[in-house]
């Protein structure tokens, strides 16, 4: 009774200061902005294009917030892109031996399907587990094989029917992409034996990709790679040809435009072409070919750069190009959207940036893929000559 007596004198004394805070607090809850509440759409959304083989390689595991994983799906799907490229890294998923965190990856998913886009999965990264120690996160040996084919596994059957189109590796005729090991077409050879099996397992309707191929002139015995055609005939000499599905490449324009005729000791954007002729060579011409990284660049101190009305031209001119190779299932250009900038010339290959500005480029490749000719896109924007 003491105690309630004591804390009513406090109240009546203390009253201004009491009534005080509480409107402090009611004016903070008020201007303080609001939880933002991720709803998806209902009904769910469908692509709306006249060019099915444009895509966009996207960088949404490192997205934050889900709305900026919606904000980015949504204006692809208004772009008319139905298929993205994105990366799920193995390290990110599996911390830990046989314990997961499904909650990035099941956000990219769920949203895709919400706006209607299929997804090409590209897989690699390896835990700290997997590998030895003082290693990179591209080192595998052959002890990190099984670990990598069980993941893989888990993956196919936790996705089947959402994803079901996953890249083996990332661009493995670098040895930067092995930890820096030297460049060895066998060991890849043997991911995709060990992996091929164990994924079909998973989910039967399963399209195991190869390769995603790094365009590069490398020659035999250099540290830093091997030359891409190289590296792809000695695959089928190894006998790669029954461990995958169809073959993912990667051919950047660089500072020529797309119509430059291919040429073995050339880097252009009709390499693909050659790539191709080496699967007919060896009687694999029923795979299809993904195109999952290409573009030109536009920053003006990068050697490799275009302008960027060129760098437009040539774009839409590539996927006409694309259009005529009925070998060829998608052309997905690098890259969408970082999450943050790079302050480098790696973000003048995208199309929005990371303030979710749209750049004129996204607007010509919608124009195009609603129907639109060349001429009508460019003609407030001519390429300088």
């Amino acid at each position: 009774m003491m105690q309630l007596r004591t804390i009513i004198r406090i109240l009546i004394r203390e009253w201004r200061w009491i009534m005080r805070g509480f409107i402090v607090i009611v004016l903070v809850s008020q201007l303080a902005p609001p939880r933002l509440r991720v709803m998806l759409e209902n009904p769910p959304r469908q692509v709306i294009t006249n060019k099915p083989k444009v895509c966009v390689h996207t960088d949404l595991i490192h997205e934050p917030p889900e709305s900026s994983i919606q904000m980015s799906l949504q204006l692809i799907r208004e772009m008319g892109a139905p298929t993205i490229v994105e990366f799920f890294p193995w390290a990110y998923i599996e911390r830990t031996p046989d314990v997961y965190d499904w909650g990035q990856p099941d956000l990219i998913v769920k949203h895709a399907e919400n706006q209607g886009i299929k997804i090409i999965a590209r897989m690699g990264f390896v835990p700290e587990w997997a590998r030895p120690k003082d290693t990179t996160f591209n080192y595998i040996d052959a002890d990190g094989l099984p670990h990598f084919a069980e993941f893989l596994a888990d993956f196919a059957t936790r996705y089947a029917g959402r994803i079901d189109h996953l890249i083996i590796w990332n661009e493995p005729n670098l040895a930067f992409e092995w930890g820096f090991l030297p460049t060895d077409p066998q060991r890849y050879v043997d991911m995709l034996q060990t992996v091929y099996e164990p994924l079909h397992k998973a989910n039967p309707n399963i399209t195991v990709l190869a390769g995603a191929l790094a365009p590069t002139l490398e020659p035999e015995g250099s540290p830093n790679g091997l030359d891409d055609l190289l590296y792809l005939q000695r695959l089928y000499e190894l006998g790669a040809k029954d461990y995958f599905d169809a073959l993912a490449i990667h051919t950047y324009g660089f500072t020529t435009p797309p119509d430059a005729p291919p040429d073995p000791r050339q880097l252009n954007f009709r390499r693909a072409e050659l790539l191709r002729q080496i699967m007919v060579d060896n009687g694999d011409e029923a795979k299809p070919v993904f195109i999952t990284e290409s573009g030109w660049n536009d920053h003006p101190r990068w050697s490799q750069g275009v302008r960027p009305s060129q760098r437009t031209a040539y774009t839409l001119s590539a996927f006409q190009i694309v259009e005529n190779w009925d070998w060829a299932r998608t052309l997905c250009l690098w890259i969408f959207r970082h999450p943050t900038p790079r302050n480098t010339h790696r973000d003048n290959f995208t199309l929005v940036t990371p303030f979710f500005q749209i750049k004129p480029i996204y607007y010509a490749i919608q124009a195009y893929a609603r129907g639109f000719d060349n001429e009508r896109i460019l003609w407030f924007n001519p390429p300088e000559g």
